[in-house]
């Protein structure tokens, strides 16, 4: 993508942390979320596996509150909203037409199971509720604002499943028809998901084109990354590993690096 660090300041409230040539590194208060790598002359891509959306999670519904008032007065690109039972969220696209969520959870007994599974929906977001709920002192995302899940667009639903569940340590949450998954860790909605909703078996997005280069999941420790590797080692998929962490491919091109926190 090119760099959009106005955007991801201006607009969507991340602070720039360091910005070293083409890379700028974005974050809430010191945490660091966003590595933005600025490549001239990228296209967009919508028929390509990658990144469907990143979700920014925020500390309260307050939160929330103040970041829909920051982008009504701003104009944002906001594409959608949502009440997804769980969660209520705010939907961007930015300049490259990468897809944003901004969203807070509801407290964990609040959600819903039906015959033990996670009950999730997609309603209209109570606005008035989330605005009446705001401080009023909007300074950019908050400390605490965390990357909480990252929804991916994948060539074919079955496998990413069984490499993210077999391989990686996933737990399915649940299937949205044919042609979404939900995966995460700890019993959480979702850390991963995944659909099909552009097309079965589509091609990872070009080198020309403004795109997802990686991403990282941080494993609790050391020991889960030998587990993740011994696993891969044993079903002959192939990964490398340096100091920086255990990369691998997933079956839709996309590359995963995986840390230890």
């Amino acid at each position: 993508m090119c760099i959009r660090d106005s955007f991801y300041t201006d607009i969507i409230g991340l602070t720039l942390l360091t910005r070293e040539g083409d890379d700028a590194q974005m974050g809430a208060g010191t945490e660091p979320l966003l590595l933005l790598h600025g490549q001239a002359g990228l296209s967009r891509v919508r028929r390509a596996t990658g990144l469907y959306h990143f979700a920014l999670l925020l500390p309260s519904r307050a939160d929330l509150g103040d970041a829909l008032q920051h982008y009504v007065e701003v104009n944002a690109p906001i594409s959608g909203f949502a009440d997804h039972a769980v969660s209520e969220a705010i939907y961007l696209t930015d300049p490259d037409g990468h897809g944003i969520e901004v969203y807070r959870d509801r407290p964990r007994e609040e959600w819903a199971y039906t015959n033990g599974a996670l009950r999730m929906t997609t309603e209209p977001i109570d606005f008035d509720g989330v605005l009446r709920s705001r401080s009023g002192a909007w300074r950019g995302l908050p400390p605490g604002t965390m990357m909480g899940h990252i929804h991916l667009q994948v060539a074919q639903i079955e496998a990413t499943e069984r490499f993210y569940i077999d391989l990686i340590g996933q737990d399915l949450v649940l299937r949205y028809g044919p042609s979404a998954t939900f995966l995460s860790a700890n019993g959480y909605h979702h850390h991963i998901g995944g659909n099909t909703w552009a097309g079965v078996g589509l091609p990872p997005a070009p080198a020309d084109a403004a795109r997802l280069l990686w991403y990282e999941i941080r494993q609790p420790d050391a020991a889960a990354i030998d587990a993740i590797a011994a696993r891969l080692a044993t079903a002959g998929y192939g990964h490398e590993r340096d100091t920086t962490g255990l990369r691998v491919v997933d079956p839709s091109g996309i590359q995963l690096l995986l840390t230890a926190h």
